[in-house]
């Protein structure tokens, strides 16, 4: 581990001396100013009350909290012992892990419990999937691992992923490695919040997609104990049970979950890993995901958060666009992620408060089997440290800065071992470290009640590629309270994985590449934000980025494969018909387009063009019908083309309509059957690159509240 990560208590003790006597001169004009300044615009909207209803406060595809007459329906619901929204939500140190919105130059979607509840989620990326922006191959009935999670063009790991803030990528890209989104029992997921533009100075400067950023639920209250039992096609069986609740100024949830499902189901000539029989073959899935938090309000301005999550995770694996061999080799995933933080309102007042998290994260892969006549193994035990200081301070009334530091020790041990004659002279351990610092700044300036401007810095000092500055801006400009334009640019690098450059690949037989440079570019946004009347809301935005020394794999190893540019256009939009009815419609048009090298000119591989979702839903005393419609109008194979059948690596898989439903239905206040109908129409389209869909899939549950 490098030395310089044991200078953290020093810098910390330090930033704790300084910011309580900085903030406290602050506190009291600036309070007085708000104070003022409330009594003068009491009947004004300000410019964050202006953006709450179509900005920071819900994903699109979300129902409107209940008014009070059905609450009062209600009274098992959790949203009775939930602490309710006050005009000071933003810093109550009760929400620990939350900070105060983050920009909102670019559109913040955010997707609660209950839609995910409905929506049958089983995993991270089974929530991803339905937001605006998102395209995921590697999730769903016979996915294979390699094919990814692109948001906005970008791959899983040119995005940032944060568990209650706290940074979990690992950087990982060989051995079927990556960020995993199964690592986190859904039923532990409070909420999970999506960001972009000058975000990227705050989470880090690899954000060319996006930050999704994942809130894992407290207790409050007396204890409580939910549950859900799910079994179905293809031998699915899904258990998840939560505990939780809160005991004078303790409160703590934990959280279990047990999944499985064989994927054995027909699929047609041509598809890949097709065995003799003429199923889908070694594509089983198994993960034991495991949560806890424990929470503790030391005083009204102090209180400590820790957060627990184990995963382990086997499955098999398939050769993805190969229909010409049986992959037999398995992948075992077992993580652990440990983060603890403190929040702590610093002055005399509420207009400082100060954030420090230490968090552990550790990913192991181990992926083996044997090929031909030949086995091989290949092990990355990726361990990290980080630390962060996130200091929010309202300077005045129109200008609020939130500054900090990121300190993140990364530790990678490869081993590499195959008895084939023309691998073995790659066998051996790499074992290899990085120390990444950041000091970031973001400041937000509100000219006006309906005029702000971003303006963020990160600056970066790395172990292994030096120093760089990313800098970002933003601005939001609300002409009316119904209509806003809104745009931000925000420079990034990513640096190549230590796997990437030194661990060789025995199961692809890829080359490490020590030579290798970052990923360097900036990303923008431009969109408008339109209530067009009280029950229809809608987002539109254009995306674009321009990434320079893209990483891919040619002739074997890593390279710098070049130049990509993404242009897109993404909506979304939500109707309210009636008081039990709702609607949503996302669509992306995504263009990531190859400029240099042997594929010039060419899209992307296995990211779509167009990807379209609407949703219709209903919900009334604990009965709910949701019907989905996605169009995918197919990606580019790009690789392990069919040659034998005339395929290239240039060519589309067809584009497909899917329809699925899921419903719950009410037995008692405290049990319900869920229902979940998958790919209603029956149809085995092709997924992506030769991976087909089983045809019609259902899911039969019993979910509990005691």
């Amino acid at each position: 581990m490098n030395k310089s990560f044991w200078l953290l208590p020093v810098a910390l003790l330090s930033l704790l001396i300084a910011f309580p006597t900085l903030a406290a001169d602050t506190d009291i004009d600036i309070e007085q100013k708000n104070s003022n300044k409330s009594r003068v615009t009491s009947d004004i909207q300000s410019l964050s009350e202006i953006a709450l209803p179509i900005i920071s406060a819900e994903l699109l595809t979300q129902e409107p909290a209940p008014d009070d007459a059905e609450q009062e329906t209600q009274p098992d619901a959790q949203d009775q012992t939930e602490p309710t929204t006050t005009d000071d939500a933003d810093i109550n140190i009760e929400a620990i892990g939350e900070q105060d919105p983050v920009p909102n130059s670019t559109p913040i979607y955010v997707i609660e419990k209950d839609e995910i509840q409905k929506q049958g989620a089983t995993s991270v990326a089974d929530v991803l999937k339905r937001m605006p922006g998102f395209t995921i191959n590697d999730v769903g009935h016979g996915a294979d691992i390699h094919t990814g999670t692109y948001y906005r063009g970008a791959s899983i790991n040119q995005s940032v992923f944060l568990i209650n803030g706290r940074q979990i990528n690992t950087n990982v890209n060989i051995y079927h490695g990556g960020t995993d989104l199964n690592s986190i029992p859904v039923e532990s997921i409070e909420r999970v919040e999506l960001y972009s533009g000058v975000s990227s100075a705050l989470y880090g400067s690899s954000a060319f997609g996006g930050v999704v950023n994942i809130i894992t639920k407290q207790g409050y209250g007396p204890p409580k104990l939910t549950g859900s039992l799910e079994f179905g096609s293809l031998n699915l069986n899904n258990q998840q049970v939560t505990y939780g609740g809160s005991s004078g100024a303790v409160k703590y949830n934990f959280s279990f979950e047990r999944y499985f499902i064989d994927n054995r189901y027909r699929i047609p000539v041509g598809a890949t890993n097709r065995n003799d029989q003429g199923f889908l073959s070694n594509a089983d899935t198994a993960t034991n995901t495991y949560f806890g938090s424990i929470g503790l309000d030391l005083n009204p301005r102090n209180s400590l958060n820790l957060d627990i999550t184990k995963l382990s995770s086997r499955r098999g694996l398939i050769y993805f666009g190969s229909p010409t061999a049986l992959q037999r080799d398995r992948l075992d995933h077992d993580g652990l992620n440990v983060g603890l933080s403190w929040k702590t309102r610093l002055g005399n007042g509420e207009t400082s408060n100060l954030t420090t998290s230490i968090g552990y994260n550790q990913d192991y892969f181990s992926t083996y089997g044997p090929s031909g006549n030949y086995y091989r193994t290949g092990v990355l035990d990726t361990q990290q440290l980080t630390a962060r200081v996130d200091h929010e301070w309202q300077l005045s009334s129109n200008n609020k800065l939130r500054w900090g530091l990121d300190l993140k020790n990364t530790d990678l041990n490869g081993d590499v071992l195959s008895n084939n004659p023309s691998r073995s002279i790659n066998n051996g351990t790499e074992d290899r470290s990085v120390f990444n610092t950041a000091l970031f700044a973001v400041n937000t300036f509100n000219f006006s009640d309906n005029f702000q401007l971003d303006l963020g810095l990160r600056q970066s000092f790395d172990g292994q590629f030096g120093n760089y500055l990313n800098p970002s801006a933003g601005l939001r400009y609300a002409v009316s309270p119904n209509f806003a334009v809104r745009g931000s640019w925000a420079g990034g690098q990513r640096n190549p994985g230590l796997d990437q450059l030194y661990v060789y690949d025995t199961v692809h037989g890829w080359e490490p590449n020590p030579d290798l440079e970052p990923e360097t570019g900036s990303s923008w946004t431009a969109g408008v934000d339109i209530n067009f009347s009280d029950n229809l809301r809608g987002q539109f935005t254009y995306f674009g980025s321009s990434l320079d020394n893209r990483l891919g794999v040619l002739s074997g190893r890593w390279v710098n494969i070049g130049l990509v540019d993404t242009n897109g256009l993404e909506a979304a939009l939500q109707l309210k018909i009636a008081s039990s009815w709702s609607t949503f419609l996302n669509y992306t048009y995504t263009d990531a387009q190859i400029k240099t090298g042997p594929e010039r000119g060419l899209q992307l591989g296995l990211i779509p063009y167009s990807l379209l979702q609407v949703g219709v839903g209903y919900q009334n005393s604990g009965w709910q019908a949701n019907l989905y419609a996605t169009y995918n109008s197919g990606a580019r194979r790009s690789v392990f083309a069919n040659t034998s059948a005339g395929d290239k690596t240039t060519d589309f898989a067809p584009s497909f309509f899917n329809l699925d439903f899921s419903g719950r239905i009410p037995l008692t206040s405290n049990l319900g059957l869920s229902v979940y109908l998958e790919n209603l129409l029956d149809e085995q389209y092709e997924r992506v690159n030769r991976i087909y869909s089983p045809g019609f899939t259902f899911r039969l549950g019993l979910t509990s509240n005691l």
